[in-house]
């Protein structure tokens, strides 16, 4: 456990969460009304800790999301500390036994996510173009050319399972790890989103994902944006 992490949790005790690709440890650290979650890994331009606690504070006025409390790097890592929100996330055990509301809760999750996050003024981005920039060398030139834009909106840049977080009753309540927010088609997320069901609950939870977002799959930029994604192999948050 890294001494910062311990020295940001204050004396509250510490759960593990998630340890990512990257080396990024993820915590919860207390419990009830003061429990906070901490980030904390090695420096990543890409998707910095500067940069999530700035599209969280972005986009709290307009959707559910952690409040930041704290981010900072000594020069080699970098950490971030929110508020843990009082809901749990999508592959709880429960939801992993009984899939269906928890499917159509992360297509009404997603799809509330995008009406409510608005495309002008919006200073991220998530689009085609500058996620081939950041792709390893000849990895653009394997990829497909791109189709065209069908609807642009904020995307959440991982929309999966875990990243959603459910009232006990099963609806969609807040969204969580918005480090690669921005503005892209809205199949960039539908693609990693639906792509991400069958790791989670087995196959053939898509069609209730997309009844629940309201939209008919759209074969050529699922794979699109799917092969994209592949492409780049983000560790996930």
């Amino acid at each position: 456990m890294p001494s910062t992490i311990l020295e940001l949790a204050g004396g509250r005790a510490v759960e593990p969460v998630w340890l990512n690709g990257a080396g990024a440890l993820t915590v919860r650290a207390g419990s009830g009304p003061g429990a906070v979650y901490i980030k904390h890994g090695p420096l990543d331009p890409e998707t910095s800790a500067a940069g999530e606690a700035a599209r969280l504070a972005w986009a709290a006025p307009y959707t559910p999301v952690p409040r930041v409390l704290e981010h900072g790097s000594d020069g080699t890592h970098e950490w971030l500390v929110t508020e843990a929100l009082p809901y749990a996330n999508a592959v709880e055990r429960r939801w992993l036994l009984d899939p269906g509301p928890a499917v159509r809760a992360l297509g009404a999750g997603l799809r509330a996510l995008h009406e409510a996050l608005p495309v002008y003024g919006c200073p991220f981005d998530w689009g085609v173009a500058s996620r081939l920039n950041r792709l390893p060398p000849g990895a653009a030139a394997r990829l497909p050319e791109a189709p065209p834009i069908d609807r642009p909106v904020v995307c959440h840049g991982d929309a999966c399972a875990p990243n959603t977080l459910l009232t006990e009753s099963g609806d969609w309540a807040a969204h969580v790890d918005l480090g690669a927010l921005g503005v892209a088609d809205r199949w960039a997320d539908l693609a990693v989103a639906s792509a991400n069901l069958e790791r989670n609950y087995g196959p053939g939870w898509e069609p209730a994902f997309f009844a629940a977002y309201g939209v008919t799959p759209d074969a050529q930029r699922l794979a699109y944006y799917r092969a994209l994604w592949d492409a780049g192999d983000p560790p996930s948050a």
